[in-house]
């Protein structure tokens, strides 16, 4: 099992504590704490053994496309470990440009089964990023049923939507306000809050609450997860919990000790251990 993170800081990137990277290129990518141009991604990549991945999970235009395929050219000469996708038009980008590098299915809440899984994996994908809905449960199957390379999001501020229209200025110049482009909003049926944060792409949507799945490690680990992927975004104390996580990997610690340490991040567990049930009006 192989820890990679999604940093904050251009300057901590944590290649002495962790197995990978995940670096969001900008202009193509969205939902992401800081963003890398094309010539700090082949910086990072030529300096360092560590796999490296690109996020690029913007919804692609047609004017998005030639930008991309140049993009993808150059990301294929150099030593990436797999591409983020949201729009399947990668797919057939990866297959047209007869490109090396393998690509992620990232489409948030549509990997959720293995069969699926396995239609991609068909179509030359190797890797998917499990969706956040799904239950421990349902993850294992998928991990031991699918033929694809399944990675799972395991410590996170879970990004759960993304609009590409800029709602908070369209919210507040309607109200003739000053525009505040970082705000806390609460969902009326659940009471759940949710940060809503614009960029120059769109408008993303966080979960407040810190995902906890620090308990699901070693039921991943028994089923041969490949891949737990932690991103630093308002995690506390990182540095500490991805070396005690490696530890943890490695079994050099107790299950009670690093679970019982990390109760600090919350108790919040996601769907973990929680059925999404859809129920007809």
């Amino acid at each position: 099992m192989k820890l990679i993170v999604e940093p904050t800081n251009k300057d901590n990137l944590y290649l002495d504590s962790v197995d990978g990277l995940i670096l969001s290129l900008e202009k193509y990518a969205v939902g992401s704490a800081i963003y890398f141009s094309l010539e700090e991604i082949k910086k990072i990549v030529n300096n360092t053994d560590k796999e490296i991945f690109i996020n690029l999970n913007k919804n692609l235009m047609n004017e998005d496309i030639e930008g991309v395929e140049e993009v993808l050219k150059e990301l294929d000469k150099l030593k990436i470990k797999g591409i983020f996708f949201y729009d399947i038009a990668l797919v057939k980008l990866k297959s047209e440009l007869n490109l090396k590098v393998d690509l992620i299915w990232s489409q948030t809440h549509m990997v959720n089964n293995y069969r699926t899984c396995d239609y991609y994996y068909s179509k030359g994908v190797k890797y998917a990023l499990l969706g956040k809905e799904i239950t421990l449960e349902e993850i294992k199957e998928i991990i031991t049923r699918s033929k694809i390379t399944s990675m799972v999001e395991v410590v996170s501020i879970p990004h759960i939507a993304f609009s590409k229209r800029k709602l908070l200025t369209n919210f507040y110049k309607d109200l003739n306000k000053e525009v505040n482009k970082d705000i806390l909003v609460k969902e009326k049926v659940t009471g759940t809050t949710y940060e809503v944060f614009e960029e120059d792409e769109g408008t993303s949507f966080f979960q407040e609450k810190i995902t906890n799945g620090t308990s699901i490690i070693k039921d991943l680990f028994n089923v041969d997860c490949q891949y737990i992927i932690f991103r630093e975004y308002k995690i506390p104390n990182f540095k500490e919990l991805i070396l005690d996580t490696k530890e943890y990997i490695k079994g050099n610690c107790q299950d009670t000790n690093y679970i019982e340490k990390y109760k600090t991040l919350g108790d919040n567990t996601n769907f973990f251990f929680k059925k999404t049930i859809y129920k007809v009006k």
